[in-house]
């Protein structure tokens, strides 16, 4: 909130930075589940930890939110069920690519769908310039040449950046129809639903582990419920093209959490691809912003 003079008030300032850190931190649980996760693929597969994560995400969902399932149109439910099947769907994409390519190279890919996104949203030309831009970090990603990255982890890592645009979507339009939490969590169960076969038949009989299965139920937490908690605290103190930039970092935290948790390396050619990338996510939201307000404006 900003007063009549257009600058925030004192309070507004002092929440400002406790709501980056927010951000940051559920950013950083975000990579460590998925850090975990890789961590986790050689006992239940990629599938089976999808699986995991959806599920232990669904029933924390139901017990928060404890939504109601009365009163919803057919419309309503047609746009629950297809966005549960962009999450498990987004979510499958990624962990297989993450079975093939290095965390902070997959997450960089996959932002690529919000950034598309966030260009089209701008509606300008100059938009096309980090478009540019975000190329060249994608050319450099693969450290001068991408014969070295696994093609079909760059294809699932491609496929999630595509759902993730969809997931934007979809969460929109669900978070109009449902009240609170009660969307996500009813789209969360229909991805869980859908991501059982799958997650069953890849993790066997490592599903009979109490170990495995806290695990995964760890990774859910991570991953799901402690970084959306913190996003949703954050987002009634920060813009949400201040939010939206900052989520513009999740390359940075993917590859620094791939190094200390996975022992992933990266080139200073990759490193540079990350930030390119990393830039453009940026100024294409700032564009965005930028676009939304104009367009808001009468004309004199």
């Amino acid at each position: 909130m900003t007063t009549a003079s257009g600058t925030a008030p004192s309070g507004a300032r002092r929440g400002t930075t406790p709501a980056i850190l927010l951000v940051i931190a559920g950013l950083a649980c975000q990579e460590v589940g998925a850090s975990l996760a890789v961590l986790l693929f050689p006992a239940v597969g990629p599938l089976g930890m999808v699986m995991l994560r959806l599920v232990f995400s669904a029933i924390v969902l139901l017990l928060i939110a404890r939504p109601r399932v009365r009163g919803h149109s057919r419309r309503d439910w047609t746009s629950v069920a297809l966005f549960g099947l962009v999450l498990a769907l987004m979510n499958s994409l990624f962990y297989l690519a993450l079975e093939r390519l290095p965390l902070g190279v997959t997450v960089t890919i996959e932002v690529l769908g919000p950034l598309v996104l966030s260009i089209v949203a701008a509606r300008r030309a100059s938009a096309w310039l980090w478009a540019l831009l975000a190329l060249a970090g994608v050319v450099a990603l693969g450290g001068g040449g991408w014969d070295r990255l696994d093609p079909l982890g760059v294809l699932f890592a491609l496929g999630a950046a595509g759902s993730w645009a969809f997931y934007i979507l979809a969460s929109a339009r669900v978070g109009r129809a449902f009240p609170k939490l009660d969307g996500l969590a009813l789209a969360m169960t229909v991805g869980a639903l859908l991501s059982l076969p799958f997650g069953i038949v890849d993790a066997g009989t490592a599903l009979l582990r109490i170990e495995i299965v806290a695990l995964g139920a760890a990774v859910a937490v991570l991953s799901s419920t402690i970084p959306y908690a913190l996003e949703l605290i954050a987002l009634r103190r920060l813009p949400a093209a201040a939010f939206a930039i900052l989520m513009s970092l999740a390359p940075a935290t993917a590859s620094l959490a791939g190094f200390i948790f996975l022992g992933q390396h990266m080139t200073w050619l990759e490193i540079t691809g990350i930030a390119l990338v990393i830039a453009a996510s940026i100024g294409a939201v700032r564009s965005s912003a930028r676009a939304a307000r104009e367009a808001a404006e009468p004309i004199a």
